[in-house]
């Protein structure tokens, strides 16, 4: 058997060597037995690790044009071919390269089919000439031309911060997971306070919107007081309108962290994962998990009370979140009753009452009472139960969402129909049938009780 030629240190680089070890996957199994035509099949439907650690495919018509080069001229001939790499373009002309560096230097955002039709209308390339956009944009790569719009540098201010008390400022973000052995999705919300890192709150929910926020938002500050500020990232609950009107008429701030921008969320992002590892990550197909939103709360709020809150922090100089919470002198601010804070989460929305007394709250239909059709009426939302009520002759009502089945099923009322109270009061109406059948067919006795002399007239 001839042996294949001695490689030079020159060719021995790591594509070389990637080229030698799949080419070699291919020969073992046709040394087996296997044929050609199984064996690259068998090989390009594998996940090759290169040299460096990645993770490579390489197709069926590339392997067989190395194994083909390998049998001809053995390990040399897998090597890459030495290219010579041209500085503009081999294809296009001189001229229209030179006209390119021209075009970019004094209109950076000019793009390819730009410049190539400015150079069809200057004469610079023929009307009709078939030019490439995609061998332009090589070019221009190759000559080191901008081919990229420019984006425009954020002035990000992104120092650390850090509030000196309690309550300064609550951090709020949503963590997905899945609990039980059905594997239920939910969302956890966690309010974190900015300076302790007392966790100060936490709900479930089957996912994160704006109703389960304020309700977290109202638990928080029955238990822990008001705070001055909200720190929050752009989830659905967190950017609606009804979250902006609840925190201003708390006499809170509101701050949303920047998109795509994960460091901005740094402390609760870091707790997130704490949580993770130490909960959340197990109650995903345990068969003794509850996945009922109220008891995912219970385990969750335990947790942040018994365990993490109880926890020396490295950022605390080994204090508890607890310990520095209860330690810091900042009182607490409650507000004066709890019908007081429930009134901060009723918003006021005016609404026209449609023709057939029907007004929409958030694309859910309620039906008020008859007689306001046309009429513009001021509703009272209540976010943390959902109610909707409305003043009916100075009674607050609650307004319940329209059954459809119902009403196709209901009788519906005579437009203008009297009641009947009023109905057997009002005399009867005696028709022109009635009077004429009198005229002719008397009765014997009148209604005084009296007989009727057929002879007077007048009594007739």
């Amino acid at each position: 058997m001839k042996l294949p030629p001695i490689s030079t240190e020159s060719e021995l680089n790591t594509e070389t060597l990637f080229r030698y070890q799949v080419v070699s996957q291919v020969l073992v199994r046709e040394a087996t037995g296997l044929s050609r035509a199984n064996a690259v099949s068998e090989v390009a439907a594998a996940v090759q690790i290169a040299l460096d650690g990645q993770w490579r495919l390489v197709s069926t018509r590339t392997l067989y044009r190395w194994v083909s080069a390998f049998e001809l001229g053995g390990y040399p001939a897998l090597a890459p071919a030495q290219r010579v790499r041209t500085q503009s373009s081999v294809v296009l002309s001189e001229d229209f390269c030179d006209f390119l560096r021209q075009q970019k230097k004094a209109d950076l955002e000019a793009s390819i089919p730009e410049l190539i039709l400015r150079a069809r209308v200057l004469g610079v390339i023929e009307p009709d000439a078939p030019i490439d956009r995609t061998t332009v944009y090589r070019a221009c790569k190759r000559m080191g031309l901008p081919v990229q719009k420019r984006k425009k540098q954020r002035g990000r201010d992104s120092r650390r911060f850090a509030f000196p008390h309690r309550l300064d400022m609550v951090l709020c973000d949503g963590k997905h997971f899945r609990a039980g052995i059905s594997r239920q999705k939910r969302v956890a919300l966690i309010f974190l306070d900015d300076c302790t890192r007392n966790g100060l709150h936490a709900v479930v929910g089957t996912s994160e919107n704006k109703r389960l926020f304020l309700r977290g938002l109202y638990e928080t500050i029955r238990r822990h007081g008001l705070m001055n500020g909200l720190y929050l990232d752009h989830g659905p609950g967190f950017i609606a309108k009804d979250t902006f009107d609840v925190v201003a008429q708390l006499g809170s701030l509101l701050v949303h962290g920047e998109k795509a921008y994960p460091e901005g969320h740094g402390k609760i992002e870091r707790f997130n994962q704490t949580a993770l590892n130490d909960l959340l990550r197990s109650l995903d197909r345990h068969p003794g998990v509850d996945p009922e939103c109220g008891a995912l709360e219970l385990r969750l709020q335990h947790y942040l009370r018994e365990l993490y809150n109880q926890r020396p922090h490295e950022s605390l100089d080994r204090q508890s979140p607890a310990q520095r919470f209860a330690a810091d002198p900042k009182p607490l601010r409650f507000p004066d009753s709890n019908d007081e804070l429930r009134e901060r989460f009723v918003l006021h929305r005016r609404r026209r009452v449609s023709q057939d007394h029907v007004v929409s709250i958030d694309r859910t239909h309620y039906e008020v009472p008859r007689g306001y059709s046309g009429a513009w009426v001021v509703l009272r939302h209540q976010l943390l139960d959902d109610a909707v009520r409305f003043r009916h002759h100075d009674k607050l009502i609650t307004l319940q969402p329209v059954d459809l089945v119902a009403n196709a099923r209901d009788r519906r009322g005579a437009r203008g129909a009297q009641p009947d109270a009023e109905r057997q009061t009002a005399p009867p109406t005696k028709t022109a049938a009635h009077l004429l059948f009198d005229q002719e067919h008397q009765g014997a006795v009148t209604t005084d009780g009296d007989c009727i002399d057929p002879s007077n007239k007048e009594d007739s």
